[in-house]
């Protein structure tokens, strides 16, 4: 009762139209040969998925293989909906007045029906899949020496659970595409660390999740810690988030380029700041921007400061609250992905 309240305090549909299930069910596989045969084929690289272990829905994948130069192919790939959601459809105005998913504690309201959210737009193991990819050659140190944006056909060897991938990273995991793992977990790491010192937050807090029986009756409540499984899987996404936005803001010509949506961070609050900073003097800690520093250094030297205290929850709480919210615009101000 408690979850269909939510549902209708905030107009959160219980179920798709006739019309949209009807055009769902239409729609055919587009892994065919004629399509295959117009896109970039990496179906022999090898390619995983690491999620939750109660997902359904397998969004994006990784790809990792040596070249003769030896330098690394890292590819990035997403489920390529396009090909199967078109401009005007039913489904298009049905996704478009959705939104997004909606994901509550004991349920999720898709934004696509099932047959493309969990089939057809999900990347399972071992079936063909249309797909968008962003295509990195990178050195030992993770340095981009080439890259390629476009449209592929792609086939996710293994689906990895983070906890499996966590157990390989930790050196207690076997199996196959264990050094595909660990290659990437390097990368990973070198990217993370360079964004760091490039200013980056590291404010992650753990999520908590609810423990549900059968009949989605509460049983427990425990706490989802984040760890390098998670952040590999983040780095990459955040790279070809990056290079992505970065190409199409290089490319575009002039005002009659079509518009293309941005991920885009304003400057923090000024005055949610002077509260952070009066806060974490009520510590005994100080914010101050250095000379030939920028505000972000300056808060992320305050968070490593308060790491492991006492105030660590609630510093880190504030220095959320005074971060502009990520908004999606087709305005760059800047701080794009």
């Amino acid at each position: 009762v408690e979850m269909h309240a939510i549902l209708a305090e905030f107009g959160l549909p219980l179920e798709f139209p006739e019309s949209v299930l009807r055009a769902a069910v239409e729609i055919r596989n587009g892994a065919t040969e004629e399509e295959i045969a117009r896109r970039r084929d990496v179906r022999e690289t090898p390619t995983i998925t690491i999620d939750p272990d109660d997902a359904k829905d397998l969004d994006d994948a990784l790809s990792v293989r040596k070249l003769e130069n030896g330098h690394w192919e890292v590819g990035v790939h997403i489920a390529d909906v396009s090909h199967y959601v078109t401009p005007g459809s039913v489904l298009d105005m049905e996704a478009a007045s959705r939104a997004t998913s909606v994901y509550l504690v004991d349920r999720v309201v898709p934004m696509l029906p099932e047959k493309l959210s969990n089939d057809l737009c999900s990347l399972h193991a071992d079936t063909d899949k249309l797909s968008f990819s962003a295509i990195f050659e990178l050195d030992d140190q993770a340095n981009i020496k080439d890259e390629w944006f476009g449209q592929t056909v792609m086939r996710s060897r293994r689906r990895f659970a983070y906890q499996e991938a966590q157990a390989i990273i930790d050196g207690q995991g076997e199996g196959p595409y264990k050094e595909e793992v660990l290659l990437l977990h390097r990368l990973a790491q070198i990217l993370r660390k360079e964004r760091i010192a490039r200013g980056a937050l590291e404010i992650g807090g753990n999520e908590v999740k609810f423990k549900l029986d059968a009949d989605g009756k509460p049983l427990g409540v425990y706490e989802k810690v984040m760890g390098p499984a998670n952040w590999l899987i983040e780095e990459f996404m955040l790279l070809a988030n990056k290079r992505v936005a970065t190409w199409v803001n290089k490319n575009r010509k002039g005002n009659a380029a079509p518009p293309f949506v941005y991920r885009v961070h304003d400057l923090p609050d000024p005055e949610k700041v002077e509260q952070l900073r009066a806060l974490a003097k009520s510590f005994g800690h100080s914010l101050r921007v250095a000379q030939d520093e920028d505000l972000p250094h300056a808060i992320s030297r305050l968070l490593h400061d308060v790491k492991g205290k006492e105030e660590e929850n609630i510093i880190k709480q504030v220095a959320i609250r005074s971060m502009a919210k990520a908004v999606y615009s087709t305005e760059n101000i800047g701080h794009y992905g």
